[in-house]
């Protein structure tokens, strides 16, 4: 004999939906107010975001990674070059283009941040949650990243 659950009907699937929208937008606010490193554009976040990952790239990369035109990521670039948050090198093999970094100064400033924040969730976590749903939490954290990578 095997339990089988079924599944939710669309107007359940439709309420987490939206319920899952409305508090992801409150915990962004919440960790906006903790350790915000700045006030950016969602352009220059996606930007520093990218490059602080994925390391030094081109306008032209940048610009196809975040589905813009490479115009549109020039101006975002020359406001992050201006505010001295990112570096321009030349290319290596294609002297016509870029690269593109973090500088080092920015670099530690938004590493500094992003550990507030953790810091911030992690003691949340901690005092507002019992141990159970701690673990609950775990579990939905792997289902979050399940729907973003889809």
């Amino acid at each position: 004999m095997t339990d089988h659950l079924e599944a939710p009907d669309a107007s359940e699937t439709a309420a987490v939906a939206t319920d899952l929208r409305v508090v992801v937008a409150r915990l962004r606010r919440r960790m906006r107010e903790t350790g915000d490193a700045g006030d950016f554009t969602p352009s220059q976040s996606a930007v520093l975001a990218r490059l602080d990952s994925g390391g030094p790239a081109t306008v032209t990369s940048l610009a196809k990674a975040e589905g813009v035109r490479p115009q549109s990521m020039g101006s975002t670039v020359a406001s992050l070059q201006e505010a001295g948050y990112i570096t321009g090198m030349p290319h290596p093999t294609d002297g016509r283009q870029t690269l593109l970094t973090l500088t080092d100064r920015f670099r530690g400033e938004l590493h500094a941040h992003r550990a507030a924040k953790e810091d911030w969730l992690f003691r949340t976590i901690r005092s507002a949650l019992t141990p159970e749903e701690q673990r609950e939490l775990a579990t939905g954290v792997a289902l979050l990243k399940r729907i973003a990578a889809a």
